[in-house]
């Protein structure tokens, strides 16, 4: 198994190295400056070995274990390849995943998946809210005295991204859409209530309220246990400490991408993705995101700044 992982992982690295060619030709042939990319221009993360650690987030008071530390950039076996003889087949089109961007539903989320999408790229820390919104009294308390409040919702749509997890599913967008009949609201009653236990378990989530705030990136930075009447402006000052906490890591992650050769993309819509130039041919970019998103576009589909970029990036090595 091992001597297969390496014969895979030197055979990415041989085409990566023979697609960056061209972009980053020899420099005492050519006599360009070091390439931003790496003196290689194969990138980090294809390396045959390559590894590294990220920036430890910093503990938020009262919180009594560290952050997990995040990931620098997407490790090498994290990258999936559909075909690995030939890693560039089959990607999809920048225009297409940016197109696809999940949108915001509502003041909260009800699917985990959407809610971490969003948070990662708007990078924005998640809020994630355990509720009973039939049974807990507090939890009823709770959403009157801040979370409906025009203040907060001003400042959370500003700064964060919500998620609410509600045992009640009855109530969830899911199982009372109109368009299914009984058979299927039941089937996704059940669904739900298996999905609302997972993420308890998942964010160990003890009663309710129960809150959870995490960075962009995934990992758990607080969490809040229980409510009191009367300490909406106390926990609202936890979470916005939180969130600076978390504004802070995010900024000292990205910077540390970008010395790494990330850099923020747009489209024509002016639509963004945050990733890092693998390969240039004939005008088509292969990028890869820190998450490991791969995608293909064609300079033309950038916008104005990413091909002056473009430009100026081949005018140092004389193309």
């Amino acid at each position: 198994m091992k001597s297969v992982f390496l014969r895979f992982t030197a055979t990415i690295a041989i085409l990566v190295l023979a697609s960056c060619a061209k972009l980053f030709p020899d420099k005492e042939k050519s006599g360009a400056s070091p390439s931003p990319f790496g003196a290689t221009g194969i990138p980090s993360q294809l390396r045959a070995g390559a590894r590294t650690g990220g920036a430890q987030a910093p503990t938020v008071p009262g919180n009594p274990a560290s952050a997990v530390p995040l990931s620098a950039f997407t490790p090498e076996e994290e990258i999936v390849f559909t075909d690995p003889d030939n890693p560039d087949a089959g990607l999809p089109e920048l225009s297409t995943i940016l197109a696809n961007q999940p949108k915001k539903s509502g003041p909260w989320e009800e699917s985990e998946t959407i809610a971490k999408q969003r948070s990662a790229r708007e990078g924005k820390p998640l809020l994630i809210w355990f509720t009973d919104s039939s049974r807990s009294p507090m939890c009823k308390a709770l959403a009157e005295e801040l979370f409906a409040t025009p203040d907060f919702e001003k400042w959370a749509s500003e700064n964060i991204v919500r998620l609410r997890v509600d045992a009640n599913v009855a109530a969830s967008n899911y199982v009372t859409d109109r368009d299914i009949g009984l058979d299927e609201k039941e089937t996704r009653r059940v669904n739900a209530s298996n999905y609302v236990e997972k993420l308890k378990k998942r964010y160990k989530a003890l009663g309710y309220p129960f809150l959870v705030f995490t960075h962009p990136g995934g990992e758990v930075m607080h969490r809040f246990r229980g409510y009191q009447r009367g300490d909406a402006a106390f926990l609202w000052g936890q979470m916005k400490h939180a969130h600076t906490v978390s504004s802070q890591t995010h900024a000292a992650w990205r910077a540390k991408l970008e010395k790494k050769g990330y850099r923020e993309w747009s489209d024509k819509q002016d639509r963004k993705v945050f990733a890092k130039l693998t390969s240039y041919k004939d005008g088509t970019l292969t990028l890869i995101e820190p998450d490991g998103t791969r995608s293909k576009t064609h300079e033309s589909k950038l916008s104005a700044d990413d091909r002056r970029w473009i430009n100026e990036q081949k005018k140092l090595r004389g193309m």
